[in-house]
């Protein structure tokens, strides 16, 4: 009798990658008593001499505040992202991604300079916004993006107004600004 193998498929290389990155980030926050997730993967306004501002302005989107902040971006991450992946391919996806990374860590450190951005959310939102998009043909603009938009911005915009909690909600627009002009720029290709 042959013995049935399991193998697994590293199907969707950049979700995947986010998510495990992720996963190390946070532990190695843990290990460190937040020292990495401070000075690696948080963006801050700091010295353009340090070259860890730099990296900082990829790499938030890595760090997250504790366990539930993770598990949140993650779901999220690893069900929109897998399917978009799928069809604009990796390369494109990252492109994505490290867009609205860049977009995201320079409006906080310019609007925002005396707080840190850590976490997923804006690509997350971003990967949203692009998923609206994904299902149309020529130069339409689809109804599903329309919705999305004003479910999301009007939540988003409520929390901003109503909500006092440590969400940055305005990267979170932002996010969702990046991925339908992300979106409208891959679909046009």
């Amino acid at each position: 009798m042959k013995r049935r193998t399991i193998s697994f498929q590293y199907n969707a290389p950049v979700t995947l990658s986010i998510f495990f990155l992720s996963l190390l980030a946070l532990i190695l926050g843990r290990v460190t008593d937040g020292w990495t997730t401070t000075h690696l993967f948080s963006v801050y306004r700091s010295s353009i001499t340090d070259p860890l501002f730099y990296a900082r302005l990829f790499l938030h989107v890595l760090g997250h505040a504790n366990w539930s902040h993770f598990i949140n971006n993650m779901l999220l991450l690893l069900v929109v992202g897998p399917p978009l992946e799928e069809k604009y391919g990796s390369r494109t996806l990252l492109l994505g991604v490290a867009f609205t990374a860049l977009v995201s860590g320079i409006l906080q450190c310019v609007l925002f300079p005396g707080t840190a951005l850590l976490g997923a959310s804006g690509v997350v939102f971003m990967l949203i916004m692009l998923s609206s998009l994904a299902g149309t043909r020529g130069g339409s603009i689809p109804l599903t993006l329309l919705l999305v938009a004003g479910l999301y911005l009007g939540q988003q915009v409520y929390d901003i107004l109503f909500v006092q909690d440590n969400v940055a909600n305005f990267m979170h627009i932002v996010g969702g600004v990046c991925g339908t002009i992300f979106g409208f720029s891959v679909r046009r290709r």
